[in-house]
């Protein structure tokens, strides 16, 4: 294998690897907005959730009330 073969083996490798670390970059910058985008839905729902347990307190302790 002459010098040159070499260096255009090397370079073929060298592209390929390039290609794969831009699809690996791509790939983590998408995993990274969908993560967030998953936080901020689970956040709503977490407030949602404190609202409402919040408003069956109050029903709960209107319903005492009325009782007593």
């Amino acid at each position: 294998m002459t010098i040159d073969e070499r260096l255009d083996k090397l370079t073929e490798r060298h592209e390929a690897l390039t290609q794969t670390v831009e699809l690996l970059v791509a790939e983590n910058r998408q995993a990274a907005e969908e993560n967030r985008q998953r936080d901020r839905r689970l956040r709503e729902i977490v407030e949602a959730i404190a609202s409402l347990a919040r408003v069956a307190e109050i029903h709960e302790q209107r319903i005492e009330r009325l009782e007593e």
